[in-house]
């Protein structure tokens, strides 16, 4: 079962730019991401624009949905910014596509110590080819139907609705 990998941004695939003191966007982290993960499933990496999630527009949660609708593979992954992840997912949810889409993404860059990217990243790749065809939301261990879940900003994790 083949999987395809999603790229959209968000602070999971951010970068410290010293000379700034910001994050910012430059190359994708998940070819790296994928290669330390060591999944041996077939993966298909598609990078969209890299955007922090509040900046993203309905035309790109439309770009996120058209690569699944058009995805040959039946489970896929989006790595999104958490700051928006559930509109994107409503999206994705009212397509109702035949497949199993799994949004993730990090609180912590990949690239900054103590990140939650990579384990959010496994476990996304994990449950998304184990799951009946949907629309989740999968983040720190838990997993949330895309209608059901909330960020709790003040606590800094999804909760259930």
């Amino acid at each position: 079962m083949a999987l395809r990998i999603i790229a959209t941004g968000g602070t999971f695939d951010k970068h410290y730019d010293e000379i700034a003191g910001k994050l910012t966007f430059a190359a994708s982290h998940l070819p790296q991401v994928i290669k330390r993960a060591r999944i041996t499933t077939e993966i298909a990496l598609e990078e969209l624009p890299l955007l922090d999630s509040l900046d993203m527009q309905d035309i790109d949660r439309r770009r996120v949905l058209a690569s699944c609708t058009h995805a040959a593979e039946q489970s896929i992954v989006i790595i999104h910014g958490t700051d928006t992840m559930r509109e994107t997912a409503a999206v994705l949810g009212a397509a109702a596509l035949d497949k199993t889409i799994v949004v993730t993404g990090a609180m912590i860059p990949y690239s900054i110590a103590n990140s939650d990217a990579l384990f959010n990243f496994g476990f996304a790749c994990g449950v998304a080819q184990a799951l009946p065809p949907g629309v989740y939301v999968a983040m720190n261990g838990k997993i949330f139907a895309w209608d059901k879940v909330e960020k709790n900003r003040a606590a800094g994790v999804f909760e259930p609705l």
